[in-house]
């Protein structure tokens, strides 16, 4: 048994603040019967709770992409700095999600959330080698030899291998860089390694999905299909700016 605003917050229904008036306005009813107020008890595996109607299930397998700003940790939980998980919209703070991966402090950019373990295991499995792509401002131009060095799988300094990558020089002090695995702080690295110390990091692409016009702060709902299809091509990302709306906001 748990209170019904509970049920109904953890349902992404609203948030427990909205969810007094929502229940005080006479849409929500238990067993066919008008419910009075959020603190009621229910039942979540044998009472029929409905809205408007239509019956409410407490959802699972939920996918969230989030423009993640600097200056927040990813963590659920931190004594000290800001967290991803206050930039969650409200309806879904209540559903248990989990960041998928991590990204730094510093590095701007896209970041899932999922509240399925399995889901998780799978988008950030070193054996499905999921590719992400960052956009990334450093000192220096990179050269078509950095670009081979990245190719190549590079060494870095504490003696670590990293897969094969791929390095796209933008001008002067820009370029693409996509990874699939995932080592700790990886790509300003990478770029360090090759005298190139980055002054700015953002991902715009995990897998298939792009974090395109997405503001800075917010999130919207996708699918783990999104992800799992055809990985944005760095080529054509280089080429034809298809991430210029990511991009151009810095």
């Amino acid at each position: 048994m748990q209170r019904l605003d509970k049920y109904l917050s953890e349902a992404g229904v609203a948030s427990r603040r909205e969810l007094k008036a929502i229940i005080r306005a006479g849409r929500v009813q238990v067993n066919g019967r008008t419910a009075k107020a959020g603190e009621e008890k229910v039942d979540e595996t044998s009472d029929e709770i409905r809205l408007d109607g239509a019956v409410v299930g407490r959802r699972r397998g939920v996918l969230l992409m989030l423009h993640k700003p600097a200056g927040y940790v990813t963590s659920t939980d931190d004594p000290r700095d800001k967290t991803v998980m206050e930039l969650l919209p409200p309806a879904y703070r209540a559903l248990e999600l989990k960041p998928v991966g991590r990204l730094d402090k510093d590095t701007e950019g896209l970041l899932l959330f999922t509240d399925d373990g399995e889901m998780l295991h799978r988008l950030i499995s070193p054996r499905r080698h999921v590719w992400k792509l960052y956009y990334a401002c450093h000192a220096g131009t990179a050269s078509e030899a950095d670009a081979e060095a990245f190719k190549s799988g590079m060494t870095l300094e504490n003696g670590e291998k990293c897969l094969p990558a791929q390095l796209a020089p933008l001008g002067p002090g820009e370029s693409l860089v996509a990874l699939r695995e995932g080592k700790y702080h990886q790509v300003r690295r990478m770029l360090a390694a090759r005298g190139m110390p980055v002054t700015y990091l953002k991902r715009v692409g995990f897998g298939g999905l792009t974090l395109g016009n997405l503001p800075r702060g917010q999130a919207q709902e996708v699918t783990e299909a999104q992800v799992l299809g055809p990985p944005c091509d760095i080529a054509q990302a280089r080429s034809h700016w298809v991430l210029g709306a990511s991009i151009g906001d810095v």
